[in-house]
């Protein structure tokens, strides 16, 4: 078997497994902390990219694609792009949301602006760490080892977003705190929730996977990723929208409602074919 092919599969087995191996670690310790906070949580987060180090250092794969390094001045526009692109999917349906009644923004009114900047900063505080080892696993490994193994570029997306969503139900399932799953849910049914959460992420990881290929860096997709949960998740989190019915979930502006979902879906294939067509002028 070649091995990039070979690695591709080991990774891609440890991303599947690795969850639910933290799961069973917490049940045959008896573990009491919240489930966020275990051993097994932890196991969950690092096994993606810890893997992937291993099989760098070990399994022969190298370093050269890792996406280390910055490229500010060769790729600046990337890291602009990662900044505005999810500000602006949110501003346009949040405005539609509004207009259409589809959500409810009382939060904001009673609890104030500066109530949700300070939510915004404790939350993407929070998720510097866990999105280090996110998009060293998914950007800074398989997206790359795909383009290695000359997978075709959307293919390649598709198959690091079936993975990436394999890697969130044992979370959503058993880590996530049932009091913030329960604010996302609402009405629906978990299986509903991850059908949705699979539509999200295959378009998300599209945008995501394009901006790592042409800023050959992970950081772009780093910063995108914090400000996508920074300025997303205290929106429904802390009460400064209510969705209404299956309206909101359609126009809802965090990365989880449809249409900003199929807006940020349609940036990474604007920059899939921008990509397409600089490699066609060399």
């Amino acid at each position: 078997m070649n091995k990039t092919i070979r690695n591709l599969i080991i990774v891609a087995l440890f991303t599947i497994g690795g969850g639910w191996l933290g799961v069973w670690l917490n049940n045959v310790t008896g573990n009491t902390q919240p489930p966020l906070q275990s051993l097994g949580a932890l196991v969950w987060l690092i096994t993606p990219a810890l893997s992937g180090i291993l099989l760098r250092a070990f399994g022969g794969d190298g370093w050269r694609d890792a996406g280390f390094w910055l490229h500010l001045i060769s790729g600046w526009k990337w890291y602009l792009v990662a900044i505005l692109v999810y500000p602006l999917a949110a501003l346009l349906t949040f405005g539609l949301a509004t207009l259409m009644g589809a959500v409810s923004t009382d939060g904001f009114a009673t609890q104030g602006f500066d109530a949700y900047l300070s939510a915004v900063g404790i939350i993407a505080a929070g998720s510097l760490m866990k999105n280090i080892f996110e998009e060293f696993a998914w950007r800074g490994y398989l997206t790359p080892r795909l383009e290695a193994a000359k997978v075709p570029a959307l293919l390649n997306h598709l198959i690091v977003g079936v993975l990436w969503w394999a890697w969130h139900i044992p979370y959503y399932y058993y880590f996530l705190d049932r009091t913030v799953l329960g604010s996302y849910l609402g009405n629906m049914n978990i299986s509903t929730f991850l059908v949705l959460a699979l539509i999200s992420i295959l378009l998300t990881a599209i945008l995501f996977g394009e901006l790592r290929l042409l800023s050959k860096s992970v950081w772009p997709v780093f910063i995108l990723h914090n400000l996508i949960n920074g300025l997303s998740m205290p929106l429904i989190l802390n009460g400064f929208i209510k969705l209404n019915g299956w309206s909101g979930i359609i126009l809802s502006p965090t990365n989880d409602g449809i249409i900003a979902s199929i807006l940020l879906g349609v940036a990474g294939l604007l920059l899939y074919r921008y990509r397409v067509q600089m490699k066609a002028d060399k």
